[in-house]
């Protein structure tokens, strides 16, 4: 099919091959999103723990998701991997390409963050979508004003923050660009997503390690992402 697309990241990641695939197959609550709920089409084609793992949904008139991950030992405690999604776009191909390119760099960069500081803990994850106002052109700029931040901030630096749940606390920048923000705690990883850029709500996603609920996490996120685009 010509809609047919094909997204490869690689590269070296903290963590033995065991751990690696531990996280990208039963652990992406920790750094991506939940396991699918059952009930999913999705069927897993490959497990060769812990070298490769394939994970594939077909439909119909040929439309396929599938999801590849190779793990290699560096190591030192290390892996390298290959991670490969390929699958169909029915429609607005370019635009939904440059979107899950983006997000694949981002939800890589967020991996790698949760091997090094939280690999196999305990994980609750909550979704926060902002309202209709945060989808226009230039919506993700209130969250970077609200937390500090402009698109030279360097990934690493450390700042004091006034958000829900961490008021007062200082965080870690650990990502930076013109789409995603990420901020890491000693119990969370923040994500704060510039979907707007791709036609969609702006959106945060919480990672917890620590004393959370997922419902206390949305109660406290949600008026603060809402409260940005009230006026």
């Amino acid at each position: 099919m010509t809609n047919e697309f094909e997204i490869v990241f690689e590269g070296e990641f903290p963590g033995t091959p065991e751990q690696v695939w531990d996280a990208v197959t039963t652990g992406t609550a920790g750094w991506l999103f939940p396991d699918p709920e059952s009930g999913s089409s999705s069927e897993e084609k490959v497990a060769e723990k812990p070298t490769r793992h394939v994970e594939r949904e077909e439909g119909k008139d040929g439309w396929f998701n599938q999801l590849e991950q190779v793990i290699e030992p560096r190591g030192e405690g290390k892996s390298y991997l290959r991670w490969v999604h390929s699958g169909v776009f029915a429609e607005d191909w370019d635009a939904q390409y440059i979107a899950a390119t983006k997000h694949t760099e981002f939800y890589m960069h967020t991996l790698a963050e949760y091997l090094e500081h939280f690999a196999g803990k305990p994980v609750v994850y909550a979704e926060i979508e902002g309202p209709p106002e945060s989808q226009g052109p230039g919506a993700f700029e209130p969250v970077r004003t609200a937390l500090g931040l402009d698109t030279e901030s360097d990934a690493g630096a450390s700042i004091t923050v006034d958000l829900p749940g961490i008021d007062g606390s200082t965080v870690v920048v650990d990502y930076a660009d013109n789409f995603f923000i990420g901020l890491r705690t000693d119990d969370a990883l923040y994500r704060f997503f510039g979907r707007n850029a791709f036609g969609g709500p702006v959106a945060i996603s919480v990672h917890h390690f620590g004393a959370a609920t997922a419902e206390a996490l949305r109660a406290q996120w949600e008026p603060w992402l809402r409260g940005l685009y009230a006026n």
